[in-house]
């Protein structure tokens, strides 16, 4: 297994978590395909797995056909998208104390 795509799961599994933070804290997912998921699906966990499933198939997909640079690309993406995701936790978690309010 290459280490662009066990980079690309751990990316997948960083993601699966941030979503999986902003469900608890009501936040809706922004992504429409993966709202559907997560709307259509008997839980949001079983929607969210689902797509993570897929997500992860299709980054093996890219890496068997040796579509290497792609998978990089795609890891760059996701990473931005986790420390995004990151960044808006912890600013939403510091907002009540910003406020002088209790968090």
């Amino acid at each position: 297994m290459s280490s662009t795509f066990i980079q690309y799961t751990y990316l997948q599994v960083l993601d699966f978590l941030t979503t999986v933070a902003f469900l608890l804290h009501g936040v809706r997912e922004a992504n429409p395909v993966v709202r559907w998921f997560i709307d259509s699906s008997t839980s949001p966990l079983h929607g969210l797995v689902t797509v993570k499933l897929l997500a992860l198939a299709l980054g093996l997909a890219v890496w068997m056909m040796g579509k290497r640079r792609l998978l990089a690309t795609m890891n760059v993406l996701f990473a931005l998208l986790v420390a995004w995701n990151l960044l808006a936790l912890i600013v939403a978690g510091m907002a009540p104390q910003a406020m002088g309010q209790p968090s």
